[in-house]
């Protein structure tokens, strides 16, 4: 059965950071190409990060591109967001998943609120 758990979200004051953990399980890890996705109230998913299979390739949506770095530990399945100079726009729903996105595969997300 395929897993994918988010961690990590919470409320932060904007400026400062946070850093996204996906747990993922119940499939070949190492082969596939995962992206962070968000989505906010009233909008589309939009994926702001992605990382190739062996973490040698990453790009990322404009908005996030200098703020935001995703990595991934293919020995423990993992996949990282790590997002600094929060804005209150980067608040959303943060979810993990292959890229392109697996719907079957939707984990719970993680909410991430950036607010003084």
């Amino acid at each position: 059965q395929v897993r994918l758990v988010e961690s990590g979200g919470g409320l932060v004051q904007p400026g400062r950071s946070l850093r996204l953990s996906c747990a993922a399980s119940g499939f070949t890890f190492s082969i596939i190409r995962m992206g962070w996705y968000r989505q906010a109230p009233g909008k589309e998913r939009e994926l702001v990060a992605a990382i190739a299979s062996s973490g040698g390739y990453t790009n990322y949506a404009d908005s996030v591109k200098g703020r935001f770095t995703i990595s991934r530990d293919n020995a423990r399945s993992t996949v990282y967001l790590q997002m600094n100079m929060l804005k209150p726009e980067d608040t959303a729903v943060y979810y993990c998943n292959t890229n392109p996105w697996t719907n079957e595969w939707r984990g719970q997300g993680t909410q991430v609120t950036v607010s003084s």
